[in-house]
């Protein structure tokens, strides 16, 4: 049925399968000129509201850490599966032994924990789609395998490295791209079994077809690479007797049921030989979503030599989870309203494939520290949250000053807790608080008396005069704004010393520095009984002085 209202047209459709309402969307584009085309979002809705059985899976290779662009791919896996009541699968294509790294698939569960994006099946968990290695299903691939070369559909290929590296060299030669050149494909089937007897290396390709039909993206709409143009016949069981991506892939998602395969733009250009799979098989693909690359803030591409793309640096850096995963899908979409800051189970909620845009996502890396700011403060204020980041703190602090501050004595939990509930919001990690900018909060400062009287050389009887006045404030009144006013009438009392050369200081007798949070902020942070100290410290570096030089003048 077909309504228009006010000139947008609306389209009520009536279907029982995804794909069919898929067909349909053809004809309507991606955009109207008021941004995202109204008629195709209704459809895509409605088409996503007739899924069932929502399976997807994150199906990386073990040969490296896991990248940002990676996790990005995990996460909207997780969001789309878990918006549809689904399952989130993990399986490991650990099919290039070539390549593998070992510990790779425990670390990288480790942080798929870390990130909340828990697999409902995988390699630890199990299921009953098993198992979740590839190279333990690498019988299933031989079979499969053999069952496309007896049906012609595939074929065993002889020529040497040599051969094909002749073949590369040509193309370059003649500013080609380099393919492969089908030659194999000619064997009768006498020499094929021939050189099969004598047991002469090979591997088996797969037969391209010509005229590769359109297919339909849910990110990217109507799509179509005729692959057999511009590449040879591929290559599907290499000579080790593992599969390549291309088949372990078709055949891995068909029988584990995958219904939505959502991966990188950059395996957008080979969905076309995949559909070819499928065909060959006789099996009915999933629906194909490609996410867009992760770029730089100035559009060039992430390197791995930047060192911080890896998901472990933020994890080892002490971001929140939910800080790094906010900041990989600020900038790629996916939301309605994509710079509020979001828990996971707020992304599940909000969620929209549809959302999700076309052109590279760009990593705005300084809202990164707002998202973890946010998140941060948002953890401490819940009681668990609050216990784990002074845990976390403590850990930090033994770390870097040693053991003589991980006794309950030294630094209580209220302690603590103070300084967090002071700073929250002026720091972006944990780490900032155990820089040299924060020494002062977790010992003595290094004062000296010249630095002292070069500030004013009324230091001692001012700070005997302010040490007087703390000392007779009552716990209810040693607040921000109590010190304050207590500040501000010492130094009418005391008029040969400006308020501000007054504030300079007692920052250097509190922390040793010159610049920092204010005065009044420091002291709360401290608590009446470490300022006093500090202040008695002073007076006594002051007095010692002051007698030496007594001293010095009787000789």
């Amino acid at each position: 049925m077909i309504l228009s209202t006010h000139g947008l047209l609306f389209i009520t459709i009536k279907v029982n399968c995804f794909s069919e309402t898929m067909r349909l969307l053809l004809k309507i584009p991606l955009h109207s000129s008021l941004g995202p085309h109204p008629v195709r979002q209704i459809c895509c809705s409605r088409a996503l509201q007739s899924c069932s059985d929502v399976r997807v899976r994150f199906a990386p290779s073990p040969t490296g850490m896991l990248h940002l662009g990676g996790l990005r791919t995990a996460l909207y896996n997780f969001l789309f599966a878990k918006a549809h009541n689904g399952s989130f699968v993990l399986r490991i294509e650990d099919t290039d032994r070539t390549r593998l790294v070992p510990g790779f698939e425990e670390s990288l569960e480790e942080m798929l924990r870390w990130a909340g994006l828990q697999p409902d099946e995988g390699p630890t968990k199990g299921g009953k789609y098993g198992p979740y290695r590839q190279s333990e299903r690498v019988h299933i691939y031989k079979e499969k395998t053999q069952w496309l070369i007896e049906r012609g559909a595939a074929y065993h290929c002889f020529c040497t490295p040599h051969r094909l590296e002749l073949l590369r060299k040509e193309a370059a030669r003649r500013k080609e791209v380099p393919r492969y050149d089908n030659r194999c494909r000619q064997l009768s089937q006498q020499e094929c079994r021939r050189r099969l007897e004598d047991g002469v290396p090979h591997v088996v390709r797969f037969k391209l077809e010509d005229n590769a039909k359109p297919f339909t993206d849910l990110v990217f709409g109507v799509t179509r690479h005729d692959v057999a143009s511009v590449e040879g016949d591929p290559v599907i069981l290499k000579g080790d007797g593992f599969p390549t991506y291309h088949l372990a892939n078709v055949v891995d998602d068909h029988l584990m049921e995958i219904s939505h395969v959502l991966r990188g733009q950059e395996w957008l250009i080979s969905t076309g030989k995949h559909l070819m799979l499928y065909q060959a098989f006789g099996w009915t693909p999933p629906q194909f979503a490609h996410l867009p690359l992760l770029v730089n803030k100035d559009g060039t591409k992430l390197s791995k030599r930047q060192g911080d793309i890896f998901a472990n640096h933020f994890r080892e850096k002490g971001y929140v989870p939910q800080a790094v995963l906010n900041f990989i899908t600020f900038c790629g979409a996916g939301f309605h309203d994509n710079k509020k800051v979001k828990t996971l189970e707020d992304m599940v909620a909000e969620f929209s494939l549809f959302r999700v845009v076309e052109h590279p996502a760009r990593l705005d890396w300084d809202r990164l520290q707002e998202f973890q700011r946010e998140h941060l403060a948002r953890l401490f204020g819940t009681h668990g949250g609050q216990n784990h980041i002074v845990q976390n703190l403590r850990e930090l602090l033994v770390q870097q000053y040693g053991e003589r501050f991980s006794g309950f004595s030294v630094l209580p939990d209220e302690y603590i807790l103070r300084v967090l509930e002071t700073r929250m919001g002026h720091f972006t990690l944990l780490s900032d608080l155990v820089s040299a900018d924060f020494q002062y909060l977790w010992g003595q400062p290094n004062i000296t008396v010249q630095k002292l009287v070069m500030i004013t050389s009324h230091a001692s009887p001012v700070l005997r005069t302010v040490h007087e006045a703390l000392q007779d404030m009552s716990t209810d009144q040693f607040t921000t704004e109590g010190l304050g006013s207590k500040l501000r009438y010492v130094s009418k009392t005391h008029q040969a010393v400006k308020y501000s050369t007054l504030m300079k200081m007692l920052r250097f007798v509190l922390s040793g520095r010159q610049v920092g949070p204010s005065v009044a902020e420091m002291m709360t942070t401290l608590g009446q009984t470490e300022t006093l100290k500090r202040l008695n410290n002073a007076l006594s570096l002051l007095d010692s002085h002051s007698k030496t030089k007594d001293t010095e003048r009787r000789l």
